[in-house]
């Protein structure tokens, strides 16, 4: 399957990591490594979109291919969409976006969540999900839940713990099979990115700081399925940065833990 498109969209300011994709890796910047990995999709094409010369020399040096983007976009997908447009795809074109920090990102998850959107013509975005680990996750603010109608569509995506379980233990939520984890893995169609910044202001996308709400408040229908495969943590701490570096370090010495 070659039919569809990844954009990775990076940024250099990050407040908790500044120059976050060109820290290093066993030798090649992150975002290098991310890239490096969309390439073992069956993705038709390969891009990262970014506003940085320094980004888009480091991928150029690598062989990559950068699109160069204005650097007044508030999320990545607004990034993602301006992409899209200047690479003039067409309205019907699948793209994948590839988060430029998650350089252990499962191809086939990536060709997975592709085939996902392109089966489903109802759809204006796919994404995937994984069932969660504990109570624990349930309860914790930093993972998103996500939770969908019989068909496959998301019905809310939510910081909080969802489903609420009002008469059972928090252990029962993991037993029926609806309390799921929220993999931040998406694909678009071209014209639904087109329209993204025309979309209308969220309330629910603000208050809970999760920009896919903005898409299903206007409407859209954002079909989802489970990852075929686990999906590793991306960088987003100093210690997400360490561990991914001797992730690679080990890679290079042959060691394949």
């Amino acid at each position: 399957m070659s039919d569809f498109h990844v954009l990775i969209p990076a940024r250099l300011e990050s407040q908790r990591l500044p120059n976050k994709p060109l820290a290093d890796l066993a030798g090649l910047p992150l975002i290098v490594r991310v890239w490096q990995q969309a390439c073992k999709s069956s993705a038709a094409s390969v891009h990262v979109a970014t506003d940085s010369e320094a980004v888009a020399e480091a991928v150029s040096a690598a062989g990559g291919d950068v699109v160069m983007t204005q650097k007044d976009h508030d999320s990545g997908t607004s990034r993602l969409a301006e992409a899209a447009a200047l690479l003039n795809l067409a309205d019907q074109a699948c793209v994948v976006n590839v988060q430029g920090d998650e350089p252990v990102m499962p191809p086939a998850c990536i060709d997975q969540v592709a085939k996902l959107l392109l089966n489903q013509p109802k759809a204006q975005m796919a994404t995937l999900w994984r069932m969660l680990d504990g109570v624990e996750q349930w309860q914790d603010v930093n993972v998103v839940k996500l939770v969908t109608d019989r068909q496959g569509f998301a019905l809310y995506f939510s910081r909080a713990s969802i489903p609420y379980l009002r008469s059972a233990q928090p252990e029962d939520v993991l037993q029926n099979g609806l309390a799921r984890r929220h993999i931040g893995l998406y694909a678009y169609r071209a014209d639904a990115l087109n329209q993204w910044n025309d979309l209308p202001h969220s309330a629910l996308a603000e208050l809970e700081s999760l920009e896919q709400l903005r898409a299903l408040d206007a409407g859209w229908k954002i079909v989802c399925a489970q990852a075929q495969e686990p999906i590793p943590p991306g960088v987003d701490t100093p210690e997400d940065l360490e561990a991914m570096r001797a992730h690679f370090a080990n890679q290079s010495s042959g060691d394949p833990t």
